[in-house]
């Protein structure tokens, strides 16, 4: 009988142990996924702040990129009127020339035509000899 008795103490013993064992492996498998758990949040949270963090920088980039850029416009386009503009001037210039060269021209044919008009009409020879020299004509 006592024996009988000291085998079931034994076996609620180990009941009782296994138990408790299997308890402490719930509650460890419990904690070892909230941890689990909470280090994902972690991760996640930590892997979006960096993905924001990297969209910031790449927005600023682009806005640097975009300034820059309309700058460069502005600044061609500075260029190209200033091109225009001396372009233009020296259009002008070449214009005033032409005017000035067809003004000059102007006077001196009409200088050179009241002089002609003025010279004496040399007498015509007959013999193709004016003022006793050869024309060159025959």
């Amino acid at each position: 009988m006592n024996i009988q008795l000291e085998k079931m103490k034994q076996s609620q013993e180990r009941e009782r142990r296994k138990r408790i064992a299997e308890e402490k492996h719930k509650e460890w498998v419990q904690k070892k996924r909230e941890e689990e758990r909470r280090e994902k949040k972690r991760k996640l949270s930590k892997e979006m702040a960096e993905k924001a963090t990297r969209e910031l920088e790449k927005m600023q980039l682009q806005e640097k990129a975009e300034v820059r850029y309309k700058e460069w416009l502005k600044k061609k386009r500075a260029e190209e009127a200033e091109k225009k503009k001396k372009e233009k001037e020296k259009e002008k210039e070449r214009e005033a020339e032409l005017q000035e060269k067809r003004t000059r021209s102007e006077k001196v044919f009409k200088e050179w035509l009241q002089n002609a008009r003025n010279k004496p009409q040399p007498a015509l020879n007959c013999s193709g000899f004016p003022h006793g020299s050869s024309t060159g004509l025959y």
